[in-house]
């Protein structure tokens, strides 16, 4: 009887190691704020972009029907430092921050800062309405249930990156923006300030 000695295969514990490498390098690439997953939208990281003066562009047209019903365009607000927010009722993130965005909304209202909102996903304005109620928003917001108002800022928003806000300048330029939630009433206060040198 002979006996054969077998060599340990060392490959398999190599091809485990790489294995469970990539899947680790997949499910990060999905994360950070660009996977919908069950959702149907991005959940930003409040990811804040301030851009250069030579950087700035303009919007496409930011027209529409209010929450109320009423008509409503940002060149209304030519010449002064406009925030404008996405949200929905519906989205855990936007409620989570609008109390922040409804004070800094009154806090830099003294200093002629225009905020807007646009409800998004929402199936009835009704909705929006409870919304802006239950959290004391002092600010109209556009009734765009199919997100068409966000083609405006194709290159500054992802579409379904909600929440996001956008501060314009008093060109009516894009200036900043932050991707998800706003990190503090503060922040934002600070950004738009900035914005306004």
């Amino acid at each position: 009887m002979t006996s054969t000695s077998r060599r340990p295969d060392v490959r398999s514990p190599l091809r485990l190691l790489l294995a469970v490498l990539l899947v680790g390098a997949v499910t990060s690439a999905c994360g950070g704020g660009t996977s919908t997953g069950d959702k149907g939208y991005v959940d930003g990281q409040g990811i804040v972009t301030r851009l250069t003066a030579d950087e700035r562009k303009v919007p496409g047209d930011v027209s529409g029907t209010t929450l109320t019903g009423e008509e409503l365009s940002l060149k209304q607000y030519a010449g002064k430092v406009v925030v404008l927010n996405v949200w929905g009722s519906w989205c855990a993130e936007c409620r989570q921050e609008a109390r922040s965005l409804a004070g800094a909304a009154r806090e830099l209202a003294q200093d002629g800062v225009v905020f807007v909102g646009v409800n998004t996903k929402d199936s009835s304005p009704d909705q929006g309405l409870a919304f802006e109620k239950r959290y004391d928003v002092p600010y109209p917001s556009f009734y765009d249930p199919s997100g068409r108002t966000l083609l405006a800022f194709h290159g500054t928003l992802i579409p379904s990156a909600i929440p996001s806000t956008v501060v314009l300048d008093a060109d009516g330029r894009v200036a900043a923006s932050i991707q998800g939630k706003i990190p503090s009433q503060q922040t934002l206060v600070d950004l738009v300030r900035d914005v306004q040198k």
